[in-house]
């Protein structure tokens, strides 16, 4: 499985809000700057993300973006689902007939213990745990 540009920026977005999360609301323009994502494509992303009450926006001169809940509570598997959809990687396992034999499958259940380690992952990991392994990270190379 590779990621789009859309979960890869998405998730570098709302590490940037995490780590401003009692800074107030960010603009777009910050974010975008200290994550070198394009200001546009930035602007979709927040959209879907706001559609599914991940971030909160705020309008006006001191307005921007917000996560709509604290780090911890915000996992890397919720932004992935919102910007990249399931975290499929056949089709066999959405539509049953996507093959033609999809009940007969030997490598059904392979995909589908993929499917379900990888959603076991992306959810036991929280914002608040990027931003913790990441000053670890910082720490060791100190």
């Amino acid at each position: 499985m590779k990621l789009s540009t859309r979960g890869r920026y998405g998730i570098h977005a709302m590490y940037d809000l995490a780590c401003n999360y009692n800074a107030g609301p960010q603009p777009i323009k910050a974010i975008a700057e200290r994550q070198s994502i394009p200001e546009a494509y930035l602007e979709q992303l927040f959209a879907a993300l706001k559609r599914d009450k991940l971030v909160n926006s705020l309008r006006g001169a001191q307005g921007g973006y917000t996560l709509s809940r604290a780090p911890a509570q915000i996992t890397v598997g919720d932004v992935l689902r919102t910007l990249e959809g399931g975290l499929n990687l056949v089709d066999c396992l959405l539509e049953e007939d996507a093959c033609g034999k999809s009940c007969a499958c030997p490598s059904r259940i392979v995909w589908m213990k993929i499917r379900d380690g990888l959603n076991a992952i992306v959810d036991g990991i929280t914002l608040q745990d990027m931003m913790d392994d990441y000053k670890c990270l910082q720490a060791q190379g100190e």
